[in-house]
């Protein structure tokens, strides 16, 4: 499997990319939107982990972008805004997940990963 993270935060891409090394066999990154969009179509991951305060692009536009070109895209929002609005708005655009940074274990129940 193939995954694809987008966060504009180094420190979070390499936290997110050490948790999940043992569950891909490729790891691709991007630091925003407009990347992800690009990155999405070159490579084709199983599985997109999308910010979404980010520069260029946010990563709801992202998600929307990706979607509507994939329609099987699977993309988890991962950010630290506890908002049911952001929630709304993610799944209205695509998103098959949403999970706050501080539990990024969610995302292997989402994804159905093995541990």
């Amino acid at each position: 499997m193939d995954l694809l993270i987008v966060e504009d935060s180094t420190k979070m891409r390499n936290a997110i990319r050490k948790m999940f090394k043992p569950y891909f066999e490729n790891i691709y990154e991007c630091d925003n939107g407009i990347s992800a969009v690009t990155e999405y179509e070159l490579k084709k991951p199983d599985w997109v982990f999308m910010d979404i305060k980010m520069e260029k692009m946010d990563g709801i536009t992202a998600t929307r972008e990706i979607t509507g070109q994939f329609p099987y895209a699977r993309v988890i929002i991962v950010t630290g805004y506890d908002d049911d609005d952001f929630r709304k708005e993610a799944e209205s655009n695509g998103a098959v997940g949403y999970v706050l940074k501080e539990n990024l274990n969610e995302i292997f129940k989402i994804a159905n990963i093995k541990k």
